[in-house]
């Protein structure tokens, strides 16, 4: 295979320019970019989506919450009047790790004060905090991963704020 494709049979471009791999280049451009015109600068300072001017005030998951309305991919919301829902679908557990119950054996041997190891806890949190948003006849409910027993105090602050946006 001494061409780079097989199916070529041999045909050249009409000005006589070899075959080649690729985007296929305007004639007076030396490199791939040049002979384009240069995308314009970017504005200094923070800027939203176009038509929004500045950064949306508040995103919750893949809810966005911008001047007078809430985007959503459902489509977009009035935000005058939008109900806000909450539901906490996270737990946390507590359990004493493996590590220490060893640790409280090998310790128990020689001293009884290695049954302190089994006062050490390990605390894990799974699950989601659900937020669902209606109006304007139309609903989304997102879901946002708990990383933490903190999670939920952050979602109800920002879900909190969404409802002062809404009144």
């Amino acid at each position: 295979m001494d061409k780079p494709n097989p199916y070529q049979d041999g045909h050249d471009y009409q000005d006589g320019r070899d075959y080649r791999w690729g985007p296929a280049y305007p004639p007076d451009a030396a490199e791939y970019g040049h002979g384009f015109a240069p995308a314009p600068p970017a504005p200094l300072g923070a800027q939203g989506a176009p038509g929004f001017p500045g950064s949306p005030p508040l995103m919750i998951g893949d809810i966005t919450v911008v001047q007078d309305s809430v985007m959503t991919p459902n489509g977009t919301l009035p935000l005058k009047g939008a109900v806000w829902n909450v539901t906490d679908l996270s737990r946390t557990e507590e359990k004493t790790p493996t590590h220490a119950i060893v640790l409280a054996v090998v310790f128990s041997v020689f001293c009884l004060l290695g049954l302190l190891f089994l006062l050490m806890k390990e605390r894990r949190t799974t699950g989601y905090v659900q937020v669902g948003v209606a109006g304007g006849g139309r609903h989304h409910t997102t879901l946002i991963p708990a990383t933490g027993p903190e999670t939920l105090y952050w979602v109800m602050g920002q879900v909190a704020h969404a409802r002062l946006l809404s009144a």
